[in-house]
């Protein structure tokens, strides 16, 4: 017997909630993954292709400033033209990038085919959640659906070390051309999603362009300071140019019709602290990952795969202590929660600097848990704060400046990490340094984060 026209409407409209699910659960797991995969490969990287730390650097953060920077951009875009169209330009845009990286003959093809792998990426995270939000109408659903979405870049940023570690024993080359059967199937898929609105939204073309401007100069000179002497000309004009693009942003956001970032959001306590914790607890997180890849490798001799595994008990119980995070937060406070999480972390990092040197890497892997543990901790209650420190209108613009206030402290994390071990003869000692800063740094908001007991309730 023929289904009723109503059942036919109704399984048509079960199955494009899937598949909106799967491409934006495979979107965001994909660019999550990236993030990840790349650091255990950067000693082979720099074996085949050549080039400085400041060069290794560029391949981490090249991707990661793009993201950041284009994030609100991303929305803004989806918004206009439709979020399924967007994440199908997004995810087009990353798969060829992926395909250029793979192929790149030298270091700096390289770096520029993860800027634009970059771009990819920025387009696809938001829209990823926008096609749940238009497939899943009823609130219950819909919490379930983006459960899902955050359980696979969970496991997707879990895997990146050991899947990276993995191909790298192939060639490093695999770890992008991976990114292109997973992108074909995501593009494929995505013909059946559920249809998504559009809406005239106005576009802040002043401020876009004034923020990557002043995020690049400013990563610019502290990457290549260490090289060339932060008091040379052309680590000064990118210091220039970054702080001249950083006050037309500002300026575009106070007079701007219709600014990327309302600046009355930081009038909120709750947001300035929660959105500085953000910044801080991912620049210490970027950063570890990024030196102890190299620390693993070049200095104790660990392959890429045994590296890859040095970091699965941190990455892992990262995904693992997430959702215990909200658990442990209605029992005992956000604040309390957040405050806890940042401790655990300055203990890992301690811990790290007071390490011998000849400590088994086995030891090092088991003092770097707390440094994920911690973050897992403080992220879920701080990004609840976000949102409940605003009205439901702006809950997605404050979303948007968390997470790329997040992706930015991650970006400028690899890069003060890289340009402080450039700066020492000895790399244990630059590791120490850049451990013991941020580690204060922590401490700091974790005091801050103190104020936040009254708007926590």
């Amino acid at each position: 017997m023929l289904p009723r026209d109503g059942d036919t409407g109704e399984a048509q409209t079960a199955n494009g909630s899937r598949a909106s699910l799967a491409v934006a659960m495979l979107g965001f797991a994909v660019v999550t993954l990236d993030t990840q995969v790349v650091n255990v490969a950067l000693p082979d990287i720099s074996t085949d292709l050549g080039g400085s730390l400041s060069g290794l650097q560029w391949v981490v953060t090249g991707y990661t400033l793009m993201f950041s920077a284009l994030l609100l951009f991303a929305g803004t875009f989806a918004d206009r033209i439709g979020a399924r169209r967007a994440y199908q330009i997004g995810m087009l845009i990353f798969v060829v990038a992926s395909a250029g990286c793979g192929f790149a003959p030298s270091l700096g093809w390289l770096v520029a085919a993860r800027i634009v792998q970059g771009i990819g990426a920025a387009l696809v995270t938001p829209t990823s959640l926008a096609l749940i939000r238009a497939a899943y109408h009823e609130p219950a659903a819909r919490a379930r659906a983006i459960a899902y979405w955050a359980m696979g870049g969970s496991i997707a940023a879990a895997a990146g070390p050991v899947l990276g570690g993995a191909l790298t024993q192939l060639d490093w080359r695999w770890i992008f051309f991976l990114n292109l059967p997973v992108g074909a199937v995501a593009v494929l898929v995505l013909r059946r999603a559920a249809d998504s609105p559009r809406t005239v939204t106005p576009f802040d073309a002043t401020g876009q362009i004034a923020a990557v401007l002043a995020l690049g100069g400013l990563t610019f000179a502290v990457i290549e300071g260490g090289e060339f002497g932060y008091a040379s000309p052309r680590i000064l004009t990118a210091f220039g140019v970054a702080l001249v693009a950083s006050a037309v942003f500002l300026t575009a956001q106070v007079r701007g019709r219709h600014p990327m970032v309302p600046l009355d959001l930081f009038r909120s306590r709750a947001v300035s602290i929660s959105l500085a914790v953000g910044f801080i607890n991912m620049a210490g997180f970027y950063g570890v990952v990024f030196l102890q890849s190299l620390y693993f490798q070049q200095q104790r001799g660990a392959s890429p795969l045994v590296t890859g595994l040095l970091f699965l008990p941190m990455t892992g119980l990262v995904a693992a202590f997430n959702p215990l995070a909200a658990r442990i937060a209605a029992r005992f406070g956000r604040a309390a929660t957040i405050i806890g999480g940042q401790l655990v972390m300055v203990t890992g990092l301690l811990g790290l600097v007071l390490l011998p040197g000849d400590a088994p890497i086995w030891l090092v892997a088991a003092v770097m848990v707390p440094v994920g543990v911690g973050g897992s901790f403080t992220v879920p209650p701080t990004t609840a704060l976000i949102l409940d420190s605003v009205t439901p209108q702006r809950a997605g613009t404050a979303s948007g400046v968390f997470n790329t206030f997040r992706q930015l402290g991650g970006s400028l994390g690899v890069a003060g990490f890289g340009a402080v071990v450039a700066a020492q003869a000895d790399f244990r000692i630059g590791l120490q340094i850049s451990l013991t800063a941020t580690a204060v740094l922590i401490l700091l908001t974790a005091a801050a984060s103190l104020l936040l007991r009254g708007a926590c309730t």
